[in-house]
């Protein structure tokens, strides 16, 4: 076990670990996050179940996506899958594989190569970038979106000590997103929020944390911020952790008209 007294050698460790997929075990013991009420996998199995044709925009390493398709009983005759970072393609194709599952490589903001209504069921668990456009477009009539977004905001506790007072944007709010998906012709069926707090417990945790999510200090390099690091394992040492908040929302939303 690392000394956790030791500023260095948790860094180093911190550093030279892989960040590939979006998996985040290698934290336990180091950091925590509280998860939202709603329960995303578990609210997902039965539209899973229901469904017939799947797509999960930007999945990741098919973490979640994974892992419903693991538990649940029954499983759509398609299942498809968007990601744009090439390490996590071949987590994400290796892990969809056994179920039968394609993974197509796709930039955040592109348009998705599927046929128009190719899909009853879209997902998604924070997303990047959200075309609502093409999302509604994929949609088959009374198909749903179903997906759990990250808030406007998240972990700025952390952004701001690294980086000094950054202003947070309006851009992810729940209500901007249920505008722009209202604007292209989906109802909103369910919209929640909640902010979950996140507290990391060793400097290592947050070196790895800022490597793995590198929107929460954009321009993040251990040199770079060595010395606003020191300063953030002393706060930790004396505080015996460092909190930060994560909003995060729940949407639900649905193409009109009947299934075909």
């Amino acid at each position: 076990m690392i000394d956790r007294t030791d500023f260095d050698a948790l860094v180093d460790e911190a550093a030279s670990v892989p960040v590939d997929g979006w998996d985040f075990s290698w934290l336990d013991g180091r950091a925590t996050e509280e998860r939202p009420p709603w329960g995303y996998a578990r609210s997902l199995a039965p539209r899973v179940t229901a469904a017939s044709a799947l797509l999960d925009v930007q999945t990741g390493g098919a973490e979640v996506l994974g892992e419903v398709l693991d538990a649940v009983p029954t499983r759509p005759p398609v299942i498809a899958a968007t990601e744009s970072w090439p390490p996590n393609l071949a987590i994400a194709r290796a892990r969809l594989a056994p179920f039968g599952g394609a993974v197509s490589e796709v930039a955040d903001d592109a348009g998705l190569p599927f046929g128009d209504g190719a899909f009853d069921l879209v997902v998604s668990r924070h997303p990047v970038v959200t075309r609502w456009d093409e999302v509604a477009r994929v949609l088959a009539p009374g198909g749903r979106y179903f997906a759990q977004h990250v808030g406007s905001g998240s972990n700025h506790e952390l952004t701001d000590f690294l980086m000094g007072p950054q202003p947070i944007g309006t851009a992810r709010r729940p209500e901007v997103a249920a505008d722009a998906a209202t604007a292209v012709g989906l109802e909103v069926v369910t919209l929640e929020a909640a902010t979950m707090r996140v507290e990391f417990f060793d400097v290592g945790a947050v070196v790895y944390f800022l490597r793995k999510v590198i929107w929460t200090v954009p321009d993040f390099d251990v040199d770079r911020y060595r010395e606003r690091l020191r300063a953030l394992h002393d706060r930790i040492r004396a505080d015996g952790s460092f909190v930060s908040t994560a909003p995060r929302f729940l949407i639900e939303l649905a193409r009109p008209g009947e299934p075909a």
